[in-house]
């Protein structure tokens, strides 16, 4: 069997959560990688067969997307020109991760495409969503990456096709310690605004992870760091807690790990603003902007316990069987 899995290059979680797939997918055959987008700091091991420009959206530094950014970046015709020129029609199977060009490329050609991804989620009316839903948002989950069936990740399995986080094998492995610190991971945020925030509250050691600096540096109780994959797993493993955004991947490790966990959804991100609704459902604090109130917010959050204990065991070669049965049933 020839199979194409195509992945969405924008943020770390879904390479993340490729690296762990991969290799049972390979035991139904050859598998061929497709990754489009321009914002990840991890990679596969996996030789890439098709790297696409895609579309992705460009983390500022102000809490939300670079709009203006993400306008330059875009490239349109490149992007139509991709979706009629990939051979979708080459592979007995297609599986995308929330990845436009090859979802495209096999509605327009009728090529079956099993979507396997978080996004995918939320085309179920049963997953959380934030007080103000936002039309045009629930949209794009529907129409960006369209596919024919759907197996779905999620903090909980709220519909029958969604599973639970798959968390990487180095996660897994891992022995959580509690050293003291606080691990920072809020890549629309400019290291300098978030130091004036850190820096009133002395007695704690953060270790902020930055998409915007390229050499590690230290100021006062703060050291900032560039994204590194070895660096945040360790980071993680012996921190007393997590600040971060409303993504997924990285938040489900915190929880698997039993660390403390703050999220700040992006501005105008409308999955990272469902995704802090899932979790405030579970007992997770979430804080909408970091403002004037930040360093107070921040006091009450570090002294209340936090007890959540999630389930998420590995079932990554079960999704897999589950995802062949599903395309044997449609093939």
């Amino acid at each position: 069997m020839k199979i194409l899995f195509a992945i969405q290059g924008t943020g770390n979680g879904h390479i993340s959560r490729a690296k762990e797939i991969l290799p049972y997918l390979q035991q139904y055959g050859q598998v061929d990688v497709l990754i489009s987008g321009t914002q990840a700091d991890v990679f596969l091991e996996q030789p890439i067969a098709y790297s696409l420009h895609g579309f992705s959206f460009i983390f500022g530094k102000k809490g939300g997307v670079d709009i203006w950014a993400t306008i330059k970046k875009m490239k349109l015709f490149r992007l139509l020109a991709d979706i009629k020129q990939l051979p979708v029609k080459d592979y007995d199977l297609v599986i995308n991760d929330f990845e436009p060009i090859s979802a495209w490329a096999c509605k327009i050609r009728k090529v079956p495409c099993i979507a396997l991804s978080h996004q995918s989620a939320f085309l179920s009316p049963k997953t959380p969503r934030p007080t103000q839903k936002s039309v045009w948002a629930e949209l794009i989950f529907k129409y960006y990456a369209p596919c024919t069936n759907r197996l779905s990740f999620h903090f909980k399995s709220y519909d029958n096709y969604i599973y639970t986080p798959v968390i990487r094998s180095e996660i897994r492995v891992l022995e959580p310690k509690d050293l003291g610190h606080i691990t920072v991971y809020l890549p629309a945020y400019a290291d300098e605004f978030l130091l004036t925030y850190f820096e009133q509250i002395p007695e704690v050691r953060w270790q902020v992870f930055s998409k915007h600096c390229t050499q590690a540096y230290q100021q006062n109780n703060v050291s900032v760091r560039p994204v590194s994959n070895t660096g945040f797993n360790q980071s993680l493993a012996n921190a007393h807690g997590l600040i971060t955004g409303g993504g997924f991947e990285g938040p489900a490790e915190a929880l698997f790990l039993g660390k403390k966990l703050l999220l700040i959804p992006m501005k105008n991100q409308y999955e990272q603003q469902c995704n802090a609704a899932a979790a405030s459902k579970m007992g997770v604090p979430v804080i909408q902007r970091i403002g004037p109130d930040f360093v107070a917010q921040l006091k009450v959050w570090l002294q209340k316990p936090f007890t959540f204990k999630p389930n998420f065991p590995d079932q990554t070669n079960q999704i897999v069987a589950d995802l062949m049965k599903r395309f044997s049933k449609i093939s």
